[in-house]
Formats: structure tokens, C-alpha cells, sequence
């Protein structure tokens, strides 16, 4: 099965909705320094525990605000395909903001 490896979430102001995160889920943060952007770095728990830690950054030019999620799979070209071919089948479109 393929599984959320990564997370990032783009807002434009990090440093504003940090605390929202810290309080309801009790995440932490930790900015990266030396990067060529600032970029926070994510812990949402212990690595014992199940679940993803991730990152938190502005959104880059002509992006919007939001959530990307990265999932590991065995094949990108595969991958590729069966995410083609679903769409088509549901009539979704990328430009659309659909897969």
C-alpha cells in the first residue's frame, strides 16, 4: 500500500498559525536555518508512535496556500498511469484542480 511519507503546509504567514497547530495537536516546530527559504520543520509526535512528520513555508510565487502531501510509491511511472486512467474514468481534469 502506498502511505503518506511527507507533509507541507503553505501559508503566508508560518509564524502566525504555528501556535494554532501547537495547541490543538501539540506540534512542534523548528526552523531550518541555511535553506534558501525560510522553512519550519514539523514533529507531530513521537517517532515511536504511527504517523508523518513535515514542513511549513510560505507559498512559492503563483502558488496558493495549502496542504501538499508526499506518498511514497514503488513506481512513479505506474503510479502515473493508474492516476490517468482514474481520472479519465471520473472525467476529472488537473486543470480543473482535480488530480
Amino acid at each position: 500500500m502506498n502511505r503518506v511519507t511527507h507533509f507541507e503546509i503553505y501559508t503566508n504567514d508560518p509564524q502566525a498559525v504555528q501556535p494554532f497547530y501547537q495547541e490543538v495537536f501539540g506540534w512542534k516546530f523548528n526552523k531550518f536555518e541555511g535553506g534558501p527559504i525560510e522553512y519550519w520543520l514539523v514533529t507531530t509526535g513521537d517517532d515511536k508512535e504511527p504517523g508523518i512528520n513535515g514542513g511549513m513555508t510560505r507559498p512559492r510565487e503563483g502558488q496558493s496556500p495549502g496542504t501538499l502531501n508526499t506518498v511514497a510509491v514503488k513506481s512513479l511511472d505506474q503510479t502515473t498511469r493508474k492516476i490517468e486512467r482514474a481520472a479519465r474514468r471520473k472525467n476529472l481534469r488537473a486543470e480543473d484542480g482535480d488530480p
